[in-house]
């Protein structure tokens, strides 16, 4: 984690008047950090980098995509009264939001995994501004995909883009202006469309917003044209948790889920603080 984002978030958190630390004896305290609930623990690395930033000792078992138990200890820490006060929001934000979205992600590859040992789970852009990176790290640490970080590093066709341009078009363009090291990806929402796509020469065909029982029927369409083999079947567009199971049926070889991050819940995080005698 850059000292840059540290301090942006520390900037944010403690203001320019911060009575409640000045305050406080600066005496030397022990402190732990535990969970409340069962959860996928991510954020471990951010956290340590904070605790570093502060000046605080910390010592943990964990690393990220480790499975944790209601009151396990995930931090022991050693440090000033003010620096843990001030590291502590910072500290338990990061860790209950991470780990929630890498809980969310667990639940979701596991569900996938009855029904498929191929199909890989990933989540999308929608993420929140600012941290983006550390949304996919949490990702990652739930055993699912990060998917494009940016819009560089993947050609993505949207239906915006072939509204304006024309789905051949579109893809024309990308082959003729990407790198050989960026996939080409077109968003396609029948099957004359995904046809289109893989025979313009998409790495990647995305089926978005279609019924698992059209996913399999294009799959299968794809198959018999002899295209399948060509291109990677991603899909996405109101997948969850709650219908994944259905979805993860169709032999997809991609599962984009924007609820990964957006339906995700905190973890239940504390900190407490004892004095060393």
């Amino acid at each position: 984690m850059l000292i840059k984002e540290i301090e942006q978030f520390i900037d944010e958190d403690i203001g320019y008047n911060d009575i409640s630390c000045k305050m406080v004896p600066d005496r030397t305290h022990e402190a732990t950090v535990f969970t409340n609930q069962e959860c996928t623990l991510a954020g471990i690395d951010v956290v340590k980098s904070v605790f570093d930033y502060f000046g605080i000792d910390a010592a943990t078992s964990f690393i990220d995509g480790d499975k944790a138990h209601p009151s396990d200890v995930i931090f022991t820490i050693f440090g000033g009264a003010v620096s843990l006060l001030r590291a502590e929001r910072l500290v338990l934000n990061f860790l209950g939001h991470m780990s929630g979205i890498a809980t969310q992600t667990r639940k979701c590859v596991d569900t996938v995994r009855c029904y498929s040992d191929k199909t890989d789970i990933a989540c999308t852009r929608k993420t929140t501004p600012g941290i983006r990176k550390f949304e996919k790290m949490a990702v990652i640490a739930g055993g699912g995909d990060p998917h494009r970080y940016n819009l560089s590093d993947t050609v993505m066709i949207k239906d915006n883009h072939i509204k304006i341009m024309g789905l051949e078009n579109a893809v024309d363009s990308a082959v003729e202006l990407a790198s050989f090291t960026q996939k080409i990806e077109v968003e396609v929402e029948s099957v004359n469309d995904a046809i289109k796509a893989a025979q313009k020469g998409a790495d990647i065909i995305m089926l978005d917003n279609m019924k698992p029982a059209e996913i399999i029927r294009t799959i299968e369409i794809l198959k018999n044209k002899n295209l399948k083999n060509s291109v990677i079947i991603e899909i996405s567009g109101g997948i969850n948790p709650e219908n994944l199971e259905d979805y993860a049926k169709t032999g997809a070889d991609i599962i984009s889920m924007g609820s990964l991050i957006h339906m995700s819940q905190w973890i239940d995080i504390s900190m407490e603080i004892s004095t060393i005698n």
